[in-house]
């Protein structure tokens, strides 16, 4: 009786052996790995902060059984290392572009991730969930952007202590630079800080030649209002949080990107008045 019962013992132990030996080989650690970096970037295209594209990788690879799985993004950057359960280190490195602000994909990469460490799919199925956040994100049309681009300064210059009339001029001058930052990137460059030096020209020349036509009546309300749709507000504030959570590299490299905006915005700005105090 021990002999068989030993017998019937060691058949099932190596049968579940047999069956963690199957699923292991059955999981594409490299198209695993490439999941979790293009997550990681996608959070941080849309304004993820860095404590949050960190966690959001470590937990989904942590999800599919690897343990200790390290992660480090800036906010130009995501790397990724693993190491297999045969004990292979993998490493993956991801370089993200020029990025600004998308809360409904990162909303949308959110809730994946927790869909993803509650119930892991298979990795095809997961690269499949995927691709279908990504793409099923809502592109906003031309048009709408310039409504938002016109209508945010409308409301910005009131707050100011601007008039109905201010308000109407501030929303011209945020729609001038809608379209500047939308169909002019071919003729001022894409470099942020020329483009928004070029574009806080702009909004302060229009400003000035509004309010001589009679259509603002204070000059100061109307391009404040005009130039909040360039201030880094976001940026500036992820800066600090970073800071203050430990993230000293990205938080400096944030900060320095919100001072160089600030610092394009007062030049242009100066640049547009003192060309017309020239004329």
């Amino acid at each position: 009786m021990n002999t068989a019962y030993m017998d019937t013992v060691n058949r099932a132990v190596q049968k579940a052996r047999s069956i963690v030996e199957t699923n292991q080989n059955n999981t594409d650690y490299d198209k695993l790995l490439n999941i979790s970096v293009e997550l990681g970037c996608q959070l941080m295209s849309s304004g993820a902060e860095i404590y949050r594209v960190e966690e959001s990788v470590r937990r989904l690879l942590q999800a599919y059984g690897l343990e200790s799985p390290e992660v480090f993004a800036i906010p130009n950057c995501v790397i990724v290392s693993v190491t297999t359960p045969e004990g292979h280190p993998i490493t993956r490195m991801r370089r993200i572009g020029s990025h600004g602000t998308n809360i409904e994909l990162l909303e949308r990469c959110n809730a994946l991730c927790r869909q993803l460490c509650t119930q892991p799919p298979s990795v095809d199925k997961a690269q499949e969930l995927l691709s279908a956040t990504v793409k099923g994100s809502p592109k906003y049309a031309a048009w709408q952007v310039l409504m938002g681009y016109g209508i945010a300064p409308a409301f910005f210059s009131p707050l100011f202590g601007g008039g109905v009339t201010d308000a109407l001029a501030a929303m011209t001058g945020g729609l001038a630079v809608g379209i500047c930052l939308l169909y002019g990137s071919r003729f001022i460059g894409s470099n942020s800080f020329f483009r928004t030096a070029f574009c806080s020209a702009l909004a302060s020349l229009l400003s000035l030649a509004l309010v001589q036509i009679g259509l603002g009546n204070s000059l100061d309300t109307v391009t404040i209002g005009t130039l909040m749709v360039l201030v880094p507000g976001m940026a500036l504030t992820n800066a600090m949080r970073e800071i203050m959570a430990g993230d000293i590299i990205s938080g400096l490299s944030r900060a320095a990107e919100s001072i160089l905006t600030a610092a394009a915005i007062a030049i242009g700005s100066a640049l547009g008045l003192g060309l017309v105090e020239m004329l």
